[in-house]
Order: C-alpha cells, then sequence, then structure tokens
C-alpha cells in the first residue's frame, strides 16, 4: 500500500477539519509544557531525546482516535509501539522511504494526523518549508526526529532513569526522564518537567539525535506483534 493510499484510508475515517478539535492530546506530564496542553494542529514539533518520547506523543494521540505515521525509522519495532500504548492499527510505518523521503511525508501530511520523521538531515531548506507549509495547510502534526529550521517547539529527552531492574532481572516497569521544551511564539518561554512513563517499553532503546542508548543486556526479549496490526510500507 502507498503513502498515498495509506493518507486517503486514514482521512476516509477522520472528522472533516472544521469539526476537529484544536489540539491533539498528549500525555498528561506533558501538556503543561506545551502552550495549548496538546499538539496543536499545524504545528511543527521537533522531537530530540529517546524514542519512548516519540511513542509516548504518538500513543496518547492514537489512544484518543487519530492516524499517528513514522516515517525513516526500520528499528521501531510493533512491540515497542503497542507496550508504549500506541494504537498500533491506526499505525502506518514507512521504514524506508529513500530518495522519496519529502515526498511520502508530504503524502501522509494529506490524511495523518500526527507524522514523525527521520532523516531530516537530509532534506533541503525549500523541502522542509514545503513540509512545514503543506502541515499547517492541512492540520496535521510534523514531528521531526532532529533539527528542524523554524520549529515552533523543540522537545528534548534530556535524562533517563529505569525502574524495575535488579541485578540481572527483573522487568522494566517505568521511565523517567527529564523533558525540556522551548519554541518561538507562545513557546517561547522555555520550561522543563519531569515526566515518568508507567509501563515504559521495554525495547524502545533506539536513541534519537543528541540521547544515550540504553544497554542491549538490560532488555529482556519479548515475542513479537503480529505484523498485520499495523500499515507498514515497504520502502
Amino acid at each position: 500500500m502507498s503513502a498515498v493510499a495509506v493518507a486517503a484510508a486514514a482521512a476516509a475515517t477522520t472528522t472533516a477539519t472544521s469539526l476537529e478539535p484544536r489540539t491533539v492530546p498528549v500525555p498528561e506530564q506533558l501538556a503543561a509544557l506545551l502552550p495549548w496542553g496538546g499538539l496543536r494542529r499545524g504545528s511543527v514539533v521537533a522531537v530530540h531525546g529517546s524514542t519512548s518520547l516519540l511513542l509516548a506523543l504518538l500513543s496518547t494521540a492514537s489512544a484518543a482516535g487519530s492516524w499517528t505515521a513514522v516515517v525513516g525509522r526500520p528499528d521501531l519495532g510493533l512491540l515497542a509501539a503497542a507496550e508504549a500504548g500506541v494504537a498500533v492499527e491506526r499505525l502506518a510505518l514507512v521504514p524506508r522511504p529513500g530518495a522519496q523521503l519529502a515526498a511520502v511525508t508530504a503524502a501522509l501530511l494529506d490524511g495523518v494526523e500526527l507524522v514523525a520523521v527521520a532523516g531530516v538531515e537530509r532534506l533541503s531548506t525549500a523541502e522542509a518549508r514545503r513540509l512545514t507549509g503543506r502541515a499547517r495547510h492541512r492540520g496535521a502534526v510534523l514531528l521531526p526526529l532532529g533539527d528542524w529550521p523554524g520549529a515552533d517547539v523543540r522537545l528534548h529527552g534530556e535524562r533517563i532513569e529505569w525502574d524495575g531492574l535488579g541485578s540481572g532481572h527483573g522487568r522494566l516497569r517505568s521511565m523517567r526522564l527529564t523533558v525540556q521544551a522551548a519554541g518561538r511564539g507562545a513557546a517561547a518561554r522555555p520550561r522543563t518537567a519531569d515526566v515518568v512513563l508507567v509501563g515504559a517499553p521495554t525495547v524502545a532503546t533506539a536513541a534519537l539525535p543528541g540521547a544515550a542508548a540504553v544497554p542491549s543486556a538490560a532488555v529482556p526479549v519479548m515475542p513479537a506483534v503480529p505484523a498485520a496490526r499495523a500499515l507498514r510500507i515497504a520502502g
């Protein structure tokens, strides 16, 4: 299934823009960091830090009925997404967009409410500007995983602490991270909050730019989530 087809399917199941709330919900502990109490539709929110920070944003939105998509992250596992609370039946994955990164992202913004995209350093300034305009016009939220010129908000997960592991045994029960938010306009004043993600994903340890990776030895092996529960677009 192409990114265009996914966007069309998502748009067909989404309430008309004029009737949608102004924001997409986020975890309660993150809401205080955002001047709108959520992710404002039509905005760009750059995400830095652990993958769990990204999954926390996707989980609350998808649980509320929003379609979400992740582009350019072949290492993102469905088990991690499911354990973080993401409704994977409304999650589209485009692991390897290749040279079509900008085109795929633009197509998804036409019908998907939250679109996260990695590899943004490969985009030209003009492509980034066009995607920003596309998100604003369509009322979608663009979540670049890295630096983005003119981002409305930048979220950075600074520190990660795991709870639940003993000496060589146990299961990760929660994760604590310090999240900093800064941006422009209403988000210009920097804000910081300590966030605890209960039931943090056990395999979401791949780092986004600027984050330290968690040693793989601390991650228990878990059975895979059936891929049929999510849309995965070959790339």
